[in-house]
């Protein structure tokens, strides 16, 4: 099934989306991560597609959505709830399950837990963190933010691919086809012809403009939905003792808690082979029934 491509006004910034499958089926929205785009959620998407409504955004400051001229007050998951909030009335969405790469985890986290934007409380009705959690390892984040806020540019689509490939090996097994559609939908030219990552250098002002924006516990326990935690099996920026710690608390501690391992991949599972689409669907499919 393919999708169709979409752009809104949310929260005063232009969004884009893809969504995948029937306008009256039950809805899944799928947030990619920190320097991705959307587009990273089309082997899910697909394969969800026949039974969900699949909405997939790129975040502001990513792929095709509009850059923020407020970095420091927008790149931060309080502004990025208040666009998720706003993605779902204009798109008449009453409850959704959501998934989440990374960030797009940490953005479920706070909007399933209505803290910030209470009317999401109750539409969010299932939560999947894909290498997200409500800590993270500050070793990772150093590193995230230091490749994340230094892009860099090459002279060909096909060195780009490269970089990626090397870059984003912890994604685990790719085929070549899909590193080249990661790659095709991840890129921009700059004005001297080069090309680099298809996203605003400035959204890593996250992590100097808000630096405790991801130690997100509050909203952890103030979950009372079903949660999937999938962690890569070496991932370092989610930690053993911290999937420990989410059992013994929230929806852990309310049985609502489901937690995978991901073997063959660190940060974060690409989602998009047949073991890990199954284990989504099957989660989400448990919920919806």
């Amino acid at each position: 099934m393919s999708f169709s491509s979409h752009y809104l006004t949310c929260a005063g910034r232009e969004i884009h989306y893809t969504q995948w499958g029937d306008d009256q089926a039950p809805v899944v929205v799928a947030w990619h991560g920190l320097a991705r785009t959307g587009r990273d959620m089309d082997e899910l998407a697909q394969h969800l597609s026949p039974r969900y409504r699949v909405i997939c955004p790129d975040t502001l400051g990513r792929g095709l959505s509009q850059w923020s001229t407020r970095p420091a007050q927008e790149y931060c998951l309080a502004f990025y709830a208040r666009i998720a909030a706003d993605l779902f009335d204009q798109l008449g969405i009453a409850r959704a399950h959501w998934v989440g790469t990374s960030m797009g985890g940490a953005i479920g986290t706070v909007c399933a837990a209505g803290l910030l934007e209470p009317t999401l409380r109750a539409r969010i009705v299932s939560l999947t963190l894909n290498d997200n959690a409500p800590e993270l390892a500050a070793p990772a984040i150093a590193r995230i933010r230091a490749y994340a806020g230094n892009p860099p540019a090459f002279a060909t689509v096909l060195e780009l691919e490269a970089f990626f490939r090397q870059a984003y090996q912890p994604f685990g097994w790719l085929s070549d086809a899909q590193w080249r559609r990661l790659t095709e939908t991840s890129t921009r030219r700059l004005p001297d012809g080069r090309v680099t990552p298809h996203y605003d250098p400035a959204m890593v002002q996250q992590f100097t403009a808000h630096p405790d924006d991801y130690r997100i516990w509050q909203h952890y326990d103030a979950l009372q939905i079903p949660v999937l935690s999938l962690r890569g099996a070496e991932s370092d920026l989610i930690l053993p003792e911290t999937i420990a710690a989410m059992r013994q608390r929230g929806p852990g501690a309310a049985g609502l808690l489901q937690t995978v391992e991901v073997p063959g991949c660190g940060h974060a599972p690409a989602l998009n082979v047949p073991e890990q689409l199954d284990r989504v669907a099957a989660f989400i499919d448990g919920v919806t029934a």
